[in-house]
């Protein structure tokens, strides 16, 4: 069974940094293309940063360049969502998302390029 578990997420001040962490069982995710999304209450899910399988320049929102970074650690089979300056708006439950093989870029954004999704982890920045 192919699955996600995310973790890391909590409760920090605004300035502040979190690590995400979600560990791919299943499947080996160097031969995805992994996407962060993010959903505040009453909003859509939105991406946040992406890592395509075959290159290993990140992309990111622009709400979050600068500050968020996507990597994966192949031996550990886990990709990670470094989250630095959070602020208040930063504030969604955070889902990490795998797709297999190779996604033009313009497809990352959309949740349905996906295959695999994590459970999601809470992230809260006060202010």
């Amino acid at each position: 069974e192919v699955q996600l578990q995310a973790y890391g997420g909590g409760l920090v001040q605004a300035g502040g940094s979190l690590r995400l962490s979600c560990a791919a069982s299943g499947f080996i995710v160097g031969d995805y293309t992994i996407g962060w999304f993010r959903q505040a209450p009453g909003k859509e899910r939105e991406g946040v940063s992406f890592l395509r399988n075959t290159e290993s320049r990140t992309r990111n929102a622009d709400s979050v360049k600068g500050r968020f970074t996507v990597s994966r650690d192949n031996a550990k089979n886990t990709v990670y969502l470094q989250m630095n300056s959070l602020q208040p708006e930063d504030t969604a439950v955070y889902f990490c998302a795998a797709a297999k093989g190779y996604k033009i870029v313009s497809s990352l954004w959309a949740t349905d390029s996906y295959d695999v999704w994590g459970q999601g982890t809470q992230v809260t920045v006060s202010s």
